[in-house]
């Protein structure tokens, strides 16, 4: 089912909404019961604006320390009582691949946008996308979503992550630095942030490649105001007794 957006309603004694209605706390219980079910709260989001500041308050935060509890202790052991960019912004970051639409940030590559079940999201593997002089920085970084035989790009990968403080980091202090411009049209489809380019500004290491298990120099990621990373990479084809292998697997 799907739902227009609602945003005429304020929640006022008068609104129609208020009859009847359930409290926050009941809410929240009732989604505990569902483990917060993301498609379920994205769709609670859009009857009005009330619901809507609730999921983004509540139950978005809710889903995203359910679903990486480890993750986000360490996002918020800084002492931030939230993170970059807003909760929703992570949990859609954490559950679906942005893809790409024609002519859009990758160019050449048309690929929809879709949920993904499930995701790992490592700090080790965060390490191998940082200039040496910035691995002090935490990001973590995905697993490449894969999609086949897209047309003369072969196999591709889609990968996404956040960095840590991003405010403070170094990564962002070089991009000032090094004068790195900002995309002029393209915005983080996570919290439509405005887009830095680390392929522009020379701050891809080779590193990055080998994890991702793809070729070395068709490796290309964006990062946005908020710390959100989103990136695409051209997969090496596996070999014949990897095939082998991952068949019995």
């Amino acid at each position: 089912m799907i739902l227009t957006k609602q945003y005429r309603c304020i929640h006022s004694k008068s609104c129609q909404c208020m009859k009847g209605h359930l409290s926050e706390e009941v809410i929240f219980l009732v989604f505990q019961q569902l483990n917060w079910n993301p498609k379920l709260i994205a769709t609670l989001s859009c009857t009005c604006k009330w619901f809507d500041d609730l999921a983004k308050r509540i139950l978005w935060k809710e889903f995203c320390k359910t679903r990486a509890p480890k993750m986000m202790l360490d996002l918020q052991s800084s002492g931030s009582h939230s993170v970059d960019g807003n909760w929703r912004a992570l949990g859609k970051l954490l559950i679906h691949c942005s893809g790409c639409t024609k002519g859009g940030l990758f160019n050449g590559i048309q690929i929809p946008g879709h949920f993904v079940y499930k995701t790992r999201f490592s700090r080790t593997s965060g390490k191998s996308f940082l200039l040496p002089q910035c691995r002090t920085d935490v990001l973590y970084i995905s697993d490449p979503c894969e999609h086949h035989d897209v047309g003369d790009e072969g196999d591709v990968g889609f990968f996404r992550g956040i960095f840590k403080s991003f405010s403070a980091s170094k990564v962002r202090k070089m991009l000032i630095k090094r004068g790195a411009q900002l995309h002029p049209t393209e915005v983080c489809p996570y919290c439509k942030a405005k887009l830095w380019s680390m392929l522009q500004a020379k701050m891809i290491p080779e590193s990055a490649s080998c994890r991702l298990g793809s070729y070395e120099d068709c490796v290309e990621y964006y990062v946005c105001l908020n710390g959100h990373v989103l990136g695409v990479c051209t997969l090496l084809p596996l070999s014949d007794s990897e095939e082998a292998a991952s068949e019995f697997e």
